[in-house]
């Protein structure tokens, strides 16, 4: 009876052992190790690169979404502090979360992979000595055109008020962007504070309103691809794959200049799981997962080791990585007080009515 005992004993002493070992991936289980929280743009980072994470350290990944760093910023500002770990602004937005002391300081010796980023991707003017962040992917808000649809040469931001394009527009979900595509077609900065300006911006803004038949930050390639919309003005890497779905497509960089970002790792003040999200960070500056991502959602690439592996099919893509002069004639967003931001959304606000 004993000995019968004991064979029990042992039998359930290894099954526990094999269920312990189960789903470890590379690093022990999400129990050993913990958690992060990921708070990142609606299709902007595969799955899979978050399975492969979980998988290699063992930690467990919640990922929420957003579609605008407005969105972002509003709800991490109702959030009780520590919800979020990592967050995914863009270079205006990193600025203004380090003036109000919304991020934690990064540790450098923790980001092993941080060679792998092109010079001129580092020590940018929101961000000096990336104290705070580190670039993820970048690129500009182009011009779609079917031509298929559309029967004029389109060569600017100035083109797309033309009132031929009626109800055949789709653009992003973006006030900024948006009202600073108008500006720039009118040889103003999408930056402009000046009272006088804003208002013949607002002026020309509104003459829009008819053109566009759609605003869709998240996935405008859908209505580009479906021909729901022959044009719009939208994500560079979406006209990418509404290429490679649709021949027709094709990318033009306007002539005035365009709206140029570079979205950045960030961790937030108070996380909980401050080394899992610097993993995480070191994780995404490998240049396997940089590829990864590229190859789903083909942006600009900082990471140069990633653009080297990947070739001549990216390189040379222009609509995937946008020419050196089309970045140089671009212009970033940046920070603007608050009483201009209020003329900024009444614009937005009288826009979408």
């Amino acid at each position: 009876m004993k000995k019968r005992l004991f064979v029990l004993f042992m039998a359930a002493v290894m099954a526990v052992g094999l269920m312990t070992g189960c789903g470890s991936g590379g690093g022990g289980s999400s129990a050993e190790n913990g958690e992060l929280n990921v708070f990142v743009w609606t299709e902007y980072v595969p799955d899979a690169v978050f399975d492969k994470f979980e998988e290699e350290t063992g930690i467990k990944v919640n990922v929420m979404t957003y579609s605008s760093n407005e969105d972002m910023l509003s709800k991490v500002k109702s959030e009780s502090e520590g919800t979020y770990d990592v967050v995914l602004p863009s270079d205006y937005m990193i600025q203004l979360m380090i003036e109000q002391d919304m991020l934690e300081e990064l540790d450098k010796e923790a980001l092993t992979n941080l060679s792998n980023i092109g010079e001129a991707y580092l020590n940018p003017s929101y961000d000096p000595g990336n104290v705070y962040s580190v670039p993820y992917q970048g690129g500009v808000a182009a011009i779609a055109v079917n031509t298929s649809m559309v029967d004029k040469e389109i060569t600017s931001y100035g083109d797309l008020f033309d009132p031929d394009l009626a109800g055949e527009l789709v653009v992003l979900d973006d006030y900024r962007a948006v009202i600073g595509m108008t500006a720039r077609s009118m040889g103003y900065s999408m930056n402009e504070t000046d009272s006088a300006k804003l208002e013949e911006i607002k002026e020309k803004l509104l003459t829009l309103k008819n053109n566009v038949k759609l605003y869709d930050s998240d996935s405008p390639k859908s209505a580009l691809i479906s021909g729901d919309c022959a044009a719009g003005m939208v994500w560079s890497a979406e006209i990418a794959l509404s290429m490679e779905e649709n021949p027709d497509i094709q990318v033009v960089f306007p002539e005035e200049g365009p709206y140029v970002f570079m979205d950045n790792w960030a961790i937030l003040k108070g996380s909980k799981n401050f080394e899992n999200a610097m993993k995480f960070i070191n994780f995404m500056l490998d240049s396997e997962t940089a590829q990864m991502v590229s190859e789903e959602f083909p942006y600009l690439c900082p990471n140069e080791a990633a653009v080297e592996a990947m070739g001549a099919e990216y390189s040379e893509n222009q609509a995937k990585n946008p020419p050196a002069d089309v970045i140089a004639a671009g212009e970033y967003v940046e920070n603007l007080d608050n009483d201009t931001l209020e003329i900024y959304n009444d614009m937005w606000t009288k826009l979408k009515e």
